[in-house]
């Protein structure tokens, strides 16, 4: 396995592999690597001659009262786990490599933004675009893969992907959980005891939800309502939104006959936890 830092080697290395007529897949991550992301390198593997994973936290994409400086870094750990897992390269930049300097231009999304996670977290979606641009510029992969945990950042990226035309396929890979239910996630290890017995309730509702979606006999207000009640009545936390959507516009719901998302955010003392469920188009009923 190759490990880079620079963005000049990384593309001449990259280069070099293309020239010989290898597919490259890329999975770009924040570190912190957990089954969901193997995953996603697994599909990557069987899907490509070659596999990139990136590891950069990146700044862009916080707020100010976010957890940057806490966000778990453990590099040497992370680049034994993709090792083993049959990972090619890694790029593992530093933010003075990636932002040399102050960025002077950026994406700005102004769609599918003011809801979900987007209305609490103002920017945190042009940063998240800002970065995969700029590794898609930097990596040029085949292929690169998402999870649908982030299921906004993917409809995000998707779009993007749409609206500039790029080259590469934009692949999403499905939500890896825990034995009780719990999508896995980087911020896990910063649940209380307490806290990780009550997180599997924020799935719980959104299942309940995507049941009452499927009869497609009630109103999202409706299952919303009682979504919320299933998750707030169980936890100590404090639910920070759950909302219904058409997938992957981000758009209110006017047919069931739409593919949708059910998606809520849980703040919990020292993690806040995101979880969504997509159901496919098909099902009967106005919303």
């Amino acid at each position: 396995m190759k490990v880079f830092t620079a963005i000049q080697d990384i593309r001449a290395h990259i280069d070099e592999r293309k020239r010989q007529g290898e597919m490259i897949g890329f999975v770009p991550t924040m570190g912190a690597l957990h089954e969901g992301h193997f995953s996603l390198i697994a599909q990557a593997l069987k899907e490509n001659d070659a596999v990139v994973v990136s590891i950069f936290v990146n700044p862009l994409q916080f707020g100010p009262n976010e957890d940057y400086e806490a966000y778990p870094r453990m590099l040497d750990a992370d680049l034994e786990k993709a090792e083993a897992r049959g990972v090619d390269i890694v790029f593992a930049p530093s933010a003075a490599e990636m932002y040399p300097e102050e960025m002077q231009t950026g994406v700005r999304v102004h769609e599918g933004t003011e809801v979900l996670c987007g209305k609490s977290r103002p920017g945190h979606f042009d940063g998240v675009a800002t970065v995969v641009l700029k590794l898609l510029q930097i990596v040029q992969p085949t292929r690169v893969y998402f999870g649908q945990k982030d299921a906004q950042q993917a409809a995000v990226v998707t779009n993007m992907g749409r609206d500039f035309n790029l080259p590469t396929e934009i692949v999403t890979g499905p939500t890896i959980r825990e034995p009780d239910g719990l999508a896995l996630s980087s911020r896990n290890v910063n649940l209380t005891s307490g806290e990780r017995r009550e997180a599997v309730w924020l799935y719980e509702g959104l299942k309940q939800g995507a049941l009452w979606i499927e009869e497609g006999t009630y109103r999202p207000r409706e299952i919303l309502e009682g979504a919320k009640h299933t998750v707030e009545a169980n936890i100590s936390g404090t639910l920070d939104y759950m909302d219904i959507l058409t997938y992957p516009g981000l758009r209110p719901v006017k047919e069931w006959n739409e593919r949708v998302i059910i998606a809520g955010a849980v703040q919990f003392s020292g993690a806040r936890l995101i979880d969504n469920i997509i159901l496919s188009p098909g099902q009967k009923g106005r919303a």
